[in-house]
């Protein structure tokens, strides 16, 4: 971009920043789209300060996808910004909990992000505080004690006798994923299928640190068991190896879930398994 356009939209973000306007947020909106980071970066705090003024959700919904951004400072302003937003920005949560955890992350954007995480967490119990709430299986009206504690535990609201059901359920459905770990890699890592085993062995012989089967929340009030986390690419494989209808509809969910929240997904099959090394480095290649 010619360094006189540049400037001017940098100046522009800044004025409409500081106008107290709630008409300039789509102005802005264009201006985080703007190829020079400086310019993405002065818009992105320019939403943040018109918090309270412009319609909330379009304005996180134009933040959000900037945490993800090539910049690490269009990601830091963008994560002051969320926070601006309070109990309204809880969607991006899960989000800015990978870039506080993220080893390849600046620390600035670590401590940024835990920063933020604070500040709309406390946000959002100020406002579930007020609210009134209704378990999700039964209907009756929650206790505040009944709520923080079903919360806290599978982020859905249930009474003290539905989670009791519900804590039973998952319990035995965890009991059940753990008895199908029969297959083991040559790290020593349980697995459920061969196909997973092959993709354990290729990270581990190319020294590539992951995560099995662990739960990371991407959708708030969602979580979901990607296969497998990569930190330092921050990627997730999924290792689709069945073929039943329900299976499939599972997978199309699954998938259309990365996507919408701007998620690194390597997805695998069984027909890659004769050449599981390739396809993956493959695939993994374009995130590096």
């Amino acid at each position: 971009m010619d360094q006189k356009l540049e400037k001017h939209f940098r100046e522009r973000a800044v004025v409409l920043g500081n106008s107290g306007d709630s008409a300039a947020l789509p102005e802005l909106i264009d201006l985080t789209r703007s190829p020079a980071a400086n310019v993405r970066r002065l818009a992105a705090s320019a939403i943040g300060k018109l918090a309270g003024l412009a319609e909330a959700k379009v304005a996180v919904a134009a933040l959000q996808p900037l945490l993800q951004d090539g910049s690490p400072q269009v990601r830091q302003y963008a994560a002051k910004a969320l926070s601006a937003y309070g109990a309204e920005a809880k969607c991006a949560l899960a989000d800015l909990r990978d870039m506080a955890i993220s080893p390849v992350e600046k620390e600035y954007n670590n401590n940024g992000a835990k920063l933020a995480i604070e500040i709309i967490e406390e946000a959002s119990r100020i406002v579930e505080r007020q609210a009134v709430h209704c378990c999700r299986r039964c209907g009756v009206k929650l206790e505040a004690d009944e709520y923080t504690r079903s919360h806290k535990a599978f982020q859905r609201p249930f009474c003290n006798y539905c989670f009791d059901e519900v804590f039973l359920e998952r319990r035995n459905f965890e009991t059940k994923v753990q008895l199908q770990k029969n297959i083991r890699a040559k790290d020593g890592t349980w697995v459920q299928s061969d196909g997973e085993r092959l993709i354990c062995e290729v990270l581990h012989a190319e020294r590539i640190r992951y995560r099995y089967d662990e739960r990371f929340r991407i959708l708030d009030g969602y979580a979901i068991r990607p296969d497998f986390y990569l930190p330092e690419f921050d990627v997730y494989i999924e290792y689709w190896g069945m073929d039943t209808a329900d299976y499939k509809i599972g997978m199309l969910k699954k998938q259309q879930l990365y996507q919408q929240q701007g998620k690194r997904l390597v997805s695998l099959y069984p027909e890659d398994k004769p050449r599981m090394r390739d396809a993956l480095l493959d695939k993994l290649g374009k995130y590096q």
